[in-house]
């Protein structure tokens, strides 16, 4: 039954009218009753014909943004709708693709033949029957999984100025994270870019089990819109099929770009730094689609780009505020090499504590001390002005510098399992309970519920 009224959604009456002007990015048109959202075809003289869609309406038109240039659109030209519903071909057989974001195969293979068709923008699952987050995902990586670890269906944010590895980071993830299906979108990506991570950062491993939906920069607005759109579909569609899915979008900042242009091309205000509202609402309509339903799941992992390393600009609070934590990657540790550059005192999982064991939780937070008074004495230690004794905690740090070094940074081709990566942490925070025992009597207090469940 629901099929046959999908089939019935997707028969569309002849809807015509022609251009009138060009307002923007937009080409205005009359007489053209077309519903938002709707797919429509520009017919050019003596050119191959255009797809737009409808973005917005003024007094008397109907703006509609073409999914290529504009050049050759004259006044006058016809316009007709061809689909007033958005959906998306989707099949198994797009595992080990790269499709666009109209969903045509661009990896130079032999095109799939896909069945299923399901709607672009789909709908939310509802609050109150999403499952409680209380399994982990594994991501591969020592400092995600062991100080920040992430649950089945919860979305992280990658906050990062351009240039310190956020590529890098995703592809590992790809290859080493223990979910069954990922989806990468690539969202207003370098054309440089797009095919060395495919083969480079992916590699074939993971590419196997990868569905990858670009968009590069020099694209319409509308077709990056429509990237971040198709990859959340086709993620959904495999959730719906029972898997665990790993969603990485690259990145949210691009998107939300890409709807300043649309919003400002159809006459809306600027508001804050220039972003129309249109950009912090649309924000949550596409960030709530992951999650984690009674058939399967969606982890997504967000980057943002912060301008200027300012992680308080708007797009960066505004998605903050909508995901369940953030990874936050710092300049100053991909200049020394570190990788992954991950801040590990400025990030937060805020479904770990549901999803790890209590012995991880405070071995985690013993060495986010560790960290963090290493953080605040390291000027003092860098000068030869620290005298050892002052801070039992900076002793501790000082004298198991290598290790936790090495728990913390990464080979790229190295991955860790959950146990491992808890064995790790627990062999660290033993040896930095022993270092401890002869400390001050406030640090022994601390140390011992510790020590009782790690030893």
């Amino acid at each position: 039954m629901r099929r046959s009224q999908h089939i019935q959604q997707m028969l569309t009456p002849k809807i015509v009218g022609s251009t009138s002007r060009i307002a923007g990015l937009a080409a205005a048109v009359h007489d053209f009753p077309a519903p938002l959202g709707a797919r429509c075809r520009i017919h050019r003289e003596g050119k191959q014909s255009i797809e737009a869609e409808v973005v917005g309406f003024t007094d008397d038109e109907t703006l509609v943004l073409p999914f290529g240039d504009l050049r050759g659109i004259r006044r006058g030209n016809s316009v007709e709708m061809t689909c007033s519903v958005p959906s998306v071909r989707v099949g198994r057989e797009l595992l080990g693709r790269v499709i666009n974001a109209r969903g045509q195969f661009v990896d130079g293979k032999p095109p799939a033949a896909l069945t299923e068709r399901i709607s672009l923008y789909g709908e939310p699952v509802s609050a109150l029957n999403r499952p409680r987050i209380e399994q982990p995902l594994a991501t591969g990586l020592r400092v995600i999984d062991g100080l920040a670890t992430c649950g089945l269906g919860q979305r992280l944010g990658i906050f990062a100025g351009s240039g310190v590895g956020k590529s890098v980071l995703l592809g590992q993830m790809a290859r080493g994270s223990s979910a069954d299906v990922n989806v990468v979108v690539l969202v207003g990506e370098r054309g440089r870019e797009v095919r060395e991570f495919v083969e480079k950062e992916l590699g074939e491993e993971g590419l196997r089990r990868s569905v990858v939906v670009v968009a590069t920069s020099d694209e319409p607005a509308l077709m990056r819109i429509r990237a971040a759109w198709l990859g959340t579909a086709i993620a959904d569609y495999f959730r719906g099929a029972g898997t665990h899915v790993l969603l990485m979008m690259d990145s949210v900042t691009r998107f939300a770009m890409a709807q300043r242009e649309i919003g400002l091309a159809t006459g809306e205000p600027p508001a804050t730094r220039g972003y129309p509202p249109s950009v912090f609402s649309i924000l949550p309509k596409l960030l709530e689609r992951s999650g984690l339903t009674d058939k399967g799941s969606i982890t997504g992992f967000y980057t943002v780009l912060v301008e200027g390393d300012d992680t308080n600009e708007p797009v960066s609070d505004t998605v903050r505020g909508i995901l369940d934590g953030h990874l936050v990657l710092s300049r100053k540790l991909a200049h020394e090499n570190h990788w992954p550059a991950i801040d590990s005192l400025a990030s937060i999982s805020r479904s770990m504590n549901d999803v790890v064991t209590s012995e991880q939780t405070e071995s985690a937070a013993l060495l986010r001390r560790i960290l963090a008074a290493w953080k605040e004495s390291q000027d003092l230690v860098s000068i030869g002005a620290y005298q050892e004794g002052t801070n039992p905690l900076v002793d501790t740090a000082l004298q198991l510098s290598e290790p936790i070094r090495q728990f913390l940074t990464q080979n790229q081709m190295e991955y860790s399992t959950l146990e491992q990566t808890q064995h790790s942490l627990t062999a660290l925070t033993q040896a930095a309970i022993q270092l401890l025992q002869n400390s001050q009597p406030v640090l022994q207090q601390t140390a011992a519920p510790i020590q009782e469940r790690v030893l």
